[in-house]
């Protein structure tokens, strides 16, 4: 004998069960959000000035320094990675990365740093303008060929152009120039 329901349930446990998760995740998102500092990446705000005696500095990169606990990027340039294979003049291989870290240490060499924290990148960490006894250490690195000018930094462009026609550091055979670049 077949038992006949008269009454049927008014919902179906699975969808409400999906429904419940879906609710527990969006709240834990929004409860994340507010709870969550928004510098998680570092305690500098936009115009904060960072400064740090020569011993606590060191060179991550050629575009980032530690200041202490904080890291920093210099704002407006792009340097080639560690371990990317340049060129020289006479068509010898070394590692421009490693030569744009060493460039930015020799600007640095016994000289406290201060750095003007300008904005952030995608990620949240500072980009800012640094000086080592009186050197723009920015525009230094852009002069001398060791890193790119990037795309919004038209003063730095300038400088890069000087570079270029120079021939100075990267810029001394273009075609690993324009490699970078498309790396960039």
């Amino acid at each position: 004998m077949r038992v006949r329901r008269i009454f049927t349930p008014s919902y179906h446990p699975r969808r409400w069960g999906r429904l419940l998760a879906g609710a527990i995740g969006a709240g834990t998102v929004v409860g994340l959000a507010v709870a969550l500092p928004s510098d998680i990446f570092g305690s500098s705000a936009r115009g904060e000035e960072v400064r740090a005696a020569n011993a606590d500095v060191r060179v991550v990169d050629g575009e980032t320094l530690a200041l202490g606990g904080q890291v920093v990027r210099l704002a407006g340039v792009r340097a080639p990675s560690r371990g990317q294979v340049c060129h020289d003049v006479a068509g010898r291989d070394y590692d421009c990365g490693a030569a744009a870290a060493a460039a930015l240490a020799r600007l640095i060499a016994g000289r406290d740093v201060q750095c003007r924290i300008q904005t952030r990148d995608g990620v949240g960490r500072p980009l800012a303008l640094c000086r080592a006894g009186g050197a723009d250490l920015n525009a230094s690195l852009v002069a001398d060929g060791f890193v790119l000018a990037g795309a919004g930094a038209a003063a730095l462009q300038s400088l890069e152009a000087m570079a270029r026609d120079s021939r100075r550091g990267l810029w001394a055979t273009a075609s690993d120039v324009e490699q970078m670049r498309r790396g960039f």
